[in-house]
């Protein structure tokens, strides 16, 4: 996994506005003349095409000047609806700890209790020495055992997991009243006729099919919430861990938390390609914008453009995130070499900042590569290498006059919103970088398609990541033990 840094000291920049393309280099620390500072008062509009060497077009009112690095790509592709709906599922309704070790413990208390039925049904072929004292009595509190601890794991949910599984959780409660039915109906049955009786041995199957239905419904529900997952290859998924970690963005330290999941999507040739999703919360990063944003952006040169920052909101914008900054501006000059100031100012902008994924040339080289190693090793598990890339773009711009025109034209609005995007990338790179989810195993083995903001709801952000897992059998095997979660929990087939 390539994650790149795009932000620099010197930039080649493209820019468009109104089907007008201008590319050079430019720097944020770049100051104007006397004489431009003058003329920029006078006739603002006869100047605009001459900053940055030509070729940019006036701004009108709806002029919306887009700033990516590498002609950034659609970042809408990736996986479809389908497979967002499934990991966002899978991740809501996952088990927590507790609940998978009582999981497991039902499971094995069905299995035993299936057992003393299925030895209860062969005791008119056994010796009476070898039959338990009272069989029906053992049997009845092993029934009524597993009923109880199914009641005990239901009342356990979560109100998300109790929304997102009551269908699975409904088919549980049937199984079990229809189990209670059949072993009341086995007890009546025993207490009127003998146990070697044929309806004793009708009632006895009755109670088995009961049992294996109750056992089919809680198994369906243990794959659903990730704790038990099937040997057969078609719904394998995985819940990774949760990781929390801080990182330096301007001086500030921003606690991000990751987490994520895996769906199989596809298995051919003993080999298993897998839907992967990370999500990043940006919370935090919310609540520190004005400060992250105060530190990349203030300007305070001796003479020229001085910028103060007052404050400064994070907000999701589905698929992309908005950030509204309230900015004071100055102009200096310095006639005579003492500085006097031309122009005062406030206004706020707008910034809309998009996410994506992109493959680069250098990469695309190595995947070349890779596919020449392929053909010869017979190999297709290489991962295709991509770097998560940051567009950003002006919405909304309420300033007036001098300041307008630096925004809209200048290179002050260039820093704006290249530092803006500069404030959430490194961010970005840190959810990007999958050795943080990942186990060893895949990861070298994943590749990232797509990349989107997202409401988590209460307008908190969170970065939403979507990708693929190439993984042949023996590595699903070692990815499931790196992760400590079992690969498949086998159903006893009834006699």
């Amino acid at each position: 996994m390539l994650v790149r840094p795009i932000f620099h000291k010197q930039r080649r920049l493209r820019v468009c506005a109104n089907g007008v393309c201008w590319r050079g280099f430019a720097s944020r620390k770049s100051v104007p003349v006397i004489a431009l500072a003058i003329a920029l008062l006078t006739t603002p509009a006869r100047m605009l095409a001459q900053h940055g060497g030509g070729g940019r077009s006036q701004p009108g009112a709806n002029s919306k000047p887009v700033i990516c690095v590498h002609d950034c790509i659609d970042p809408h592709s990736g996986l479809g609806d389908d497979d967002d709906r499934n990991l966002e599922r899978l991740m809501a309704v996952q088990a927590t700890p507790d609940q998978t070790t009582s999981f497991n413990t039902l499971l094995k208390d069905v299995q035993a209790a299936r057992d003393r039925l299925q030895s209860f049904i062969k005791l008119d072929q056994a010796p009476a020495a070898s039959a338990p004292s009272d069989p029906p009595a053992t049997l009845d509190r092993a029934v009524e055992k597993i009923r109880i601890s199914s009641r005990n794991f239901l009342a356990s949910f979560s109100p998300v997991q109790k929304s997102g599984l009551k269908e699975a959780a409904r088919k549980v409660e049937t199984a079990d009243s229809d189990l209670d039915k059949q072993r009341i109906a086995f007890d009546h049955t025993l207490q009127s006729t003998k146990a070697d009786s044929p309806p004793v041995a009708a009632s006895a199957a009755n109670l088995d099919t009961a049992l294996a239905t109750f056992q089919k419904q809680q198994l369906a529900l243990g794959r659903e919430m990730s704790i038990v997952l099937p040997s057969d290859g078609q719904d394998l998924s995985f819940i990774l861990p949760s990781v929390k970690t801080a990182i330096d963005i301007a001086g500030r330290s921003i606690s991000i938390a990751l987490s994520g999941a895996t769906a199989r999507a596809s298995s051919a040739d003993s080999h298993d390609q897998f839907s992967l999703r990370v999500v990043a919360d940006f919370s935090d990063l919310q609540q520190n914008i004005t400060g992250v944003l105060r530190a990349l952006l203030t300007l305070s040169p001796r003479c020229g453009e001085r910028l103060e920052i007052q404050h400064a909101s994070l907000t999701p914008l589905d698929p992309a995130s908005l950030v509204v900054v309230r900015l004071h501006f100055e102009r200096w000059i310095c006639p005579g070499g003492s500085p006097m100031e031309l122009a005062s100012s406030e206004g706020t902008v707008e910034v809309k900042l998009t996410p994506s994924i992109e493959q680069t040339k250098i990469e695309q080289n190595k995947i070349e590569q890779n596919k020449l190693e392929q053909n010869k090793t017979g190999s297709n598990l290489i991962a295709q290498p991509r770097s998560v890339h940051l567009a950003s773009e002006f919405g909304r711009v309420d300033a007036d006059g001098l300041f307008r025109e630096s925004l809209l034209s200048g290179s002050l609005g260039d820093t704006v919103r290249e530092q803006v995007a500069a404030g959430l990338f490194p961010a970005m790179a840190t959810a990007a970088n999958l050795k943080a989810t990942l186990p060893p195993v895949a990861q070298d083995s994943a590749t990232l398609r797509k990349a989107q903001f997202q409401d988590a709801g209460a307008g908190q952000l969170r970065l939403v990541l979507d990708g693929q897992l190439q993984l042949s059998d023996e590595q699903t095997k070692q990815f499931a033990v790196q992760l400590k979660q079992p690969m498949s929990a086998q159903q006893t087939s009834p006699p």
